[in-house]
């Protein structure tokens, strides 16, 4: 007679969340692969529910299975965990120097960071004093063409990658401003290759100017932007050598060396 599975019900999503923190915990506690039957044993889960979450996870990535019934941790794992270990780092080296400089212009200073086709900010110097009302807040996202830090990340892409991004967004606009076409990207692109800043002409947000410089990892690689944000009429241009000296200041503090992107 086929043995029942005690556990092939319909559980609560709690329940089956904590079955597959419990494998994982599992999995981390050993550097090699584990079978099966170790894992169900360990965690006391019957081999066919613990064959089932461990297969949603390899789907994801969250989990490796080196050789048939066996099991360990994914490089989906590893990839989250840079992108928050980069974010705690640019964030805490860029607050301090972020707020020396919205002292100093007294508008918006925005920190962001690239995720798939959109920024996300992740951190902003900001006073009412400003006179302007910021709408999008920590954590929110905007499509990398109508932005600022958007755009340098673009601009670090090869171009097979910019027609791969218009392609998958069309390039959708939210304003008058906004560009909706390919061959006028790639001609902004091509500016922002050449002055290694970038500017948004109200193309998020009607009103709205902003100015954007790299802020570059121990590797050279473009991690993040610093943008500076201000009504129409007030994005002063003397604050684009501050901005970029700002900029430059964090990416040292996370150990980049110019030239280093060129190794």
């Amino acid at each position: 007679m086929k043995k029942k599975d005690p556990d092939a019900v319909v559980t609560p999503t709690v329940q089956v969340i904590e079955r597959m923190f419990t494998l994982m915990d599992v999995l981390a506690s050993r550097e090699e692969a584990i079978s099966l039957k170790e894992i169900s044993e360990k965690t006391g889960l019957h081999p066919s529910t613990a064959h089932r979450i461990l297969n949603d996870l390899a789907t994801g990535r969250y989990v490796d299975r080196p050789q048939p019934g066996t099991y360990r941790l994914g490089m989906r794992l590893l990839e989250l965990g840079n992108l928050v270990k980069a974010r705690l780092n640019v964030r805490d080296a860029a607050i301090t120097p972020m707020r020396e400089l919205h002292r100093l212009i007294q508008q918006p200073v925005n920190l962001s960071m690239r995720q798939g086709d959109e920024i996300v900010y992740i951190e902003r110097a900001y006073s009412e004093r400003s006179g302007m009302q910021v709408v999008r807040a920590i954590g929110g996202r905007a499509p990398l063409h109508l932005t600022s830090v958007g755009k340098l990340f673009l601009a670090a892409d090869d171009p097979q990658r910019v027609r791969a991004y218009a392609t998958r967004t069309g390039l959708a606009g939210h304003t008058k401003n906004s560009i909706t076409q390919l061959p006028v990207l790639e001609r902004e692109l091509a500016k922002v290759r050449q002055y290694g800043t970038a500017h948004d002409d109200e193309e998020l947000e009607l009103g709205v100017h902003c100015m954007a410089a790299g802020i570059h990892d121990d590797q050279g690689k473009l991690i993040a932007g610093l943008s500076i944000s201000a009504p129409t009429g007030r994005l002063d241009k003397e604050w684009l050598p501050k901005l970029e000296a700002v900029a430059s200041e964090i990416s040292r503090m996370l150990g980049y060396q110019p030239g280093a992107e060129k190794r």
